[in-house]
């Protein structure tokens, strides 16, 4: 079993910056990818980032440039670096990590909001 806990969730104002992280443990063997998605109220889940083993990373058009998207391997844990957020931003964000042959886990989600 694989529990992920996400933190670092709150209330910016626009221009600010947050740092989400997402700490993964349990029965770890072997991570393909870990990746950040959000949702808001009413509309589907949608990818915000992820990052492969090897560390090779894709953005939302949405986030580019101003979203950096980190693991540290060695902790199981992946890192959202998030600068001149917008109230658009404003989200739940979920964390998730993707297994070769076992499967996905999801967090439990972090709120993200961003005032005008």
């Amino acid at each position: 079993q694989v529990q992920l806990v996400e933190s670092g969730g709150g209330l910016v104002q626009a221009g600010g910056s947050l740092r989400l992280s997402c700490a993964a443990s349990g029965s770890i063997h072997s991570i393909d990818l870990m990746d950040w998605y959000r949702q808001v109220p009413g509309k589907q889940r949608e990818l915000v980032a992820y990052i492969t083993s090897g560390g090779s990373t894709v953005y939302a058009d949405s986030v580019k440039g101003r979203f950096t998207v980190s693991r540290d391997n060695a902790k199981n844990t992946v890192y959202l670096q998030m600068n001149s957020l917008k109230p658009e931003d404003t989200a739940v964000y979920y964390c998730r990590l993707v297994a070769a042959g076992v499967g996905a886990y999801w967090g439990q989600g972090t709120q993200v909001t961003v005032s005008s």
